[in-house]
């Protein structure tokens, strides 16, 4: 069920009978002319090593240490990189070894050093980057291709919705500090959230250090620890920072190697805020941009007031236009006290993102805010400098456009980042599901409880015995050791029903514990955890851009240059006309003349355009639908997925799994011989106990349910038993001859099958389900069906998808006979049967080649990894295996098919909303600039001043992330809250 999803988290473990990870044996590889019967032992051991080579120069360099390199006997490839002084050998270590080679380079005229190089099978590492200063998708272009250019990357995406950047990097040629470089080269601060080694970090603060020696002896003791992979020490705030492997050690490890160092002076816990992540940057954010919101209103409001209504208030209108020098007034000299914090303090972070931009080759939104209020404020620089020198000049100055202007814009970004943080709400959602507190068990030599502790949740280690208690949530992934409750895993998997736990079975951290009292084993803890990696894959998803987002991507580009352009070109239109009497002199307003006219035009064009809307209009949507689907149990791997899903139009299903449970399950059971129930699969369950067949262990299951009362039951014994390959089992059970098995074994037997036996068998076969005979003393007793059946409301999915014009197609390996059956029962009208794992993605190739279709597979299975990467969408049942989970594009974590319904709906609500975000941010800059422009000044005499033109950019961008958040209220089909589930009765 949904708990099975474990195994799409639990990478690393495994338990007894837990999912078991699947294992594939690597082809042979063997030394050049050697057969590959007499080296079989050396293809196992072959080996890779790194060396650094120093002292090349050219290719030729290079070719001349190859060339040398693969001389030597037992050399399978040699690679030799020049440009970073690197050289790869693989190698038979049988024949050869890492020092032979290391000697034969220095034999070249080279030196070289072998490089320890453990990290073999995880080369490529991703590591997240918070970028700080990012204000429109041209910044986070800008970021995205320098970190593209830099050698060694693989690939990078950059977000501008979440301000972070996910690297795909080899650690071997550049590191994450080069990285964050890079960044800083940019113009914009990057602050590494993970690096991407396989470790668990945790930060401990340290009271009782006194000294940098003190410090040193605590990270020598550390560093002794198994596990321990490195130590950083910060001695100003008394914090050590740990990265180890979760499976070897753990931070109550770390807190007892440091209280127990030395004279015991030492004490050691959780260094405060040390988790802070994605949402205490946001909330810093958003405190900052209101700080200085408010700060520029201190300024702003008594400008405001000066030039637009203390002018109408006689008494102080006459003491703001009392001269001072010249023509020079009071009113004039306030206004430019008053602004210029505004301009050069406050608004700096517009000078510094301008001046960043513009070294690297690209403009962004800062440009044009910079461009707008300088030449506002320039130009009443000049008119007051002006009107204090000359006599007879007599200029109106613009201090309230560029201050209004900075203070709207900061309003803006202000309502921007509140708004921006209530898209990610799902990940603090999922992440407060983590309990704060744990009870950890200590247990004698028997098992016993001798002690119970209360601690951090963060401090849990794996193999630790947790207590649940009622109402408690699960403080991490284990299994269940002792007692049995029902457990709510709604806050993961999304289902609704309470999952019932006993003695061995899996649970989650973070679900909670309904009526019963649990002890758990921890198996998997810290960033290894489900919760977690669940995280990591929303997060991931909301990183990924959608192919939609190209569009906006390339506008940038163009976007605020053509903007400069229109604005200048306005200003010089309007500025000619003025010239050369093109328009009335009525219309210029008294208080200016044509120059002055023309400037507030042209600024207003310059500060309305919003090249944000844009940028966020996609990223946006693609945030709160991953983060809505995550809620509704269907993780969605990214934009790209998104995009696809909302065209499917032809969904290929899997069968057994899939559309089926799964496992052979009893259907029917129908008794010819007057007895209770319960006692006829007591007996049955006696005999199949023993026996290793799936049925046999379908029909013990069934028993199981007559025996409710007792966890594990205990079956009468069984004597004389005897399994029949291919037939059945034997054994004699409270002296009774019991025989199960098919009609051949009856027969062989001499036991006669009667004619309603025989009819019920016929069904049976007709329905594609197992027909098994149960034989008490040599008489025909009852008869079992058996099947794996249909999952509850798959008719009904299938008659949904039709209604929504998507073709259904069922591809399975089972035989023709079985897959009509089941295709029959469940609606779907074309079948394709015995294909292997290669035909299933042949299959969906040739529907999307020659049919057209916009195909979506969902399966569960190793083989149908191949159809989920061929389909332009893929969905992993949740409860399937870890290879389809990680091939799949989507995740239906409850593994309920009514979830492909959803997944499909949700993707077309948040396609649709990106469509509105493009047509309002679209439209929006291509009404706005000509009405800023003054398209409707000469019929109507409307003019926008700049600073209501700047407020309309600010509220351009937030209107775009508000329309986002409506998604929010995203609600599944009603007519999947009304499906009939249909149960299965046994007769």
């Amino acid at each position: 069920m949904a708990t099975k999803f474990l195994a799409l988290c639990n990478r690393n473990e495994s338990r007894g009978d837990l999912s078991p990870r699947p294992h594939y044996p690597s082809m042979p590889k063997y030394p050049k002319g050697v057969a590959g019967e007499e080296t079989s032992l050396a293809a196992a051991a072959e080996a890779k090593a790194l060396f650094s080579v120093m002292g090349m120069t050219c290719s030729a360099c290079a070719g001349s240490v190859e060339k040398a390199v693969k001389r030597l006997p037992g050399i399978r490839e040699a690679v030799v990189d020049v440009l970073n002084n690197r050289a790869q050998v693989m190698f038979f270590p049988n024949f050869v070894s890492a020092e032979n080679i290391r000697e034969t380079i220095e034999d070249v005229g080279f030196q070289a050093t072998l490089i320890n190089d453990e990290g073999n099978e995880k080369s490529i590492l991703i590591c997240r980057i918070r970028i700080k200063g990012m204000t429109c998708t041209s910044c986070s272009t800008t970021v995205e291709s320098a970190l593209q250019a830099v050698h060694g990357v693989q690939k990078a995406q950059v977000a501008l919705a979440t301000e972070e950047a996910d690297v795909h990097y080899d650690p071997k040629v550049v590191s994450y500090n080069q990285l964050l470089q890079t960044i800083e080269d940019t113009g914009f601060e990057g602050i590494l959230i993970t690096a991407g080694e396989d470790m668990s970090r945790i930060e401990l603060e340290v009271d009782g250090v006194r000294t940098d020696r003190s410090m040193r002896i605590l990270g020598q003791s550390l560093q002794a620890l198994p596990g321990v992979q490195t130590i950083d020490f910060d001695s100003e705030i008394k914090k050590i920072s740990v990265s180890y492997k979760s499976d070897m050690t753990g931070p109550r490890s770390f807190i007892n190697v440091i209280e127990t160092t030395g004279s015991r002076r030492f004490k050691a816990k959780i260094f405060p805020g040390g988790e802070a992540g994605r949402d205490s940057h946001r909330k810093e954010e958003i405190k900052q941009y209101f700080g200085v919101f408010l700060w520029s209103l201190v300024f702003t409001i008594p400008v405001f007031l000066t030039s637009m209504v203390f002018m109408y208030i006689p008494g102080i209108k006459h003491g703001l236009e009392t001269k001072i020098v010249n023509n020079l007034m009071i009113g004039e000299l306030m206004r430019w006290i008053l602004a210029t914090p505004v301009q050069f303090i406050i608004g700096r972070r517009f000078y510094t993102g301008a001046y960043k931009s513009l070294l690297h080759g690209s403009a962004n939104m800062d440009v044009l805010i910079a461009l707008g209020t300088n030449a506002a404020y320039f130009y009443s620089v000049y008119s007051v400098v002006r009107a204090a020198t000359a006599p007879d000049f007599m200029g109106t100055d613009f201090f309230e456009t560029s201050a209004m202007l900075i203070s709207f814009i900061l309003l803006g970004k202000y309502l921007e980042v509140l708004a921006k943080g209530k898209t990610s709400d799902a990940i603090a959602k999922l992440m407060d599901l983590a309990p704060e507190t744990a009870t950890l068990l200590t247990l004698d030599e028997e098992g016993i409880v001798i002690n119970e502790e209360e601690i951090d949740s963060r401090l849990i280690q794996k193999n630790d015995i947790l207590k649940i208690i009622p109402g408690a949530k699960v403080a991490s992934d284990g299994y269940v050791t002792w007692g049995q409750s029902h457990v709510n895993e709604s806050m993961i998997t999304g289902e609704a029903r309470p999952v019932a736990k006993r003695k061995g079975d899996s649970v989650i951290g973070g679900t909670l514990n309904e009526n019963g009292v649990l002890h758990i084993k921890a198996t998997t803890v810290g960033a290894e955890s489900s919760l977690s990696q669940i995280v990591r894959l929303v997060e991931s998803a909301q990183m990924a851009k959608a192919p939609v987002q190209k569009f906006a991507d390339r506008i940038s580009k163009y976007f605020v240059p053509l903007v400069i352009l229109l604005s200048f070109l306005t200003w010089l239109s309007w500025f000619l006309a003025g010239r050369y009497h093109g328009y009335p002199e009525s219309w210029i307003p008294s208080s200016m003349d044509s120059f002055e006219l023309s400037l507030q035009f042209g600024i207003s064009v310059m500060v309305i355009a919003c090249p944000c809307a844009l940028g966020l209009a996609t990223p946006t949507a693609v945030m709160v639908g991953t983060g809505v689907g995550a809620s509704q149990g269907v993780l969605i791997k990214g934009g790209q997925a998104l995009e696809s899903a909302h065209k499917v139009n032809c969904i290929v299903f899997d069968k057994t799994g899939t559309l089926t449970i799964g496992k052979p399950v009893v259907v029917n059971t129908r008794l010819l011989k007057n007895m209770v129930l319960r006692e006829f699969y007591e007996l049955i369950a006696a005999a199949e106990v023993n026996s290793e067949h799936p049925l046999a262990k379908a029909i013990v299951e069934n028993a199981k349910k007559f025996r409710e009362d007792e966890e594990n039951p205990a079956w009468p014994e069984a004597k004389d038993f005897e399994s029949i390959t291919g037939h059945g089992v034997k054994a004699i059970v409270r002296n009774k001859e019991i025989i199960v098995g098919n009609k051949s074994l009856m027969v062989e037997r001499n036991i006669a099958v009667p004619k309603d036996a025989e009819e019920i068998l016929a069904e049976a076969e007709g329905l594609a389900q197992t027909g098994i005979l149960i034989a008490i003393d040599g008489k025909i007793a009852g008869v079992l069906s058996i099947s794996d059946p249909l999952k509850p409301g798959a008719q009904e999915v299938i008659s949904i998808l039709k209604s929504m014009k998507i073709r259904s197609i069922m591809v399975t390996g089972d035989n023709l006979g079985t897959a009509n059956s089941i295709a029959n029962e469940v609606g779907i009208e074309t079948v394709i049967a015995e294909a292997k794992p290669d035909q299933k993605a042949e299959k969906v190739k040739d529907l999307q080649d020659n049919s057209g279709y916009i195909v979506a597979m969902v399966g569960d299975g190793i083989n149908d990894s191949p159809a989920l990467v061929a389909a332009d969408v893929g969905m992993a049942i949740g409860a399937g295996t870890d290879i389809a989970i990680e091939a799949a594009d989507i995740v239906l974590m409850k593994s309920n098919l009514e979830d492909v319904i959803t997944a499909i709906h949700l993707s077309r609500k948040t396609f649709t909303r990106i469509r509105l975000n493009y047509i309002w941010a679209l439209g929006y800059n291509v009404l706005g600039i000509p009405i800023a422009a003054g398209a409707l000044f000469p019929s109507t005499g409307f003019r926008l001043p700049p600073w209501i033109a700047g407020a309309a950019m600010a509220a351009s961008s937030v209107s775009v992330v508000c329309c986002s958040l409506l998604l929010k209220n995203y609600k599944r089909p009603k007519v999947l809250d009304n499906l009939e589930i249909r149960g299965i009765s046994i007769e």
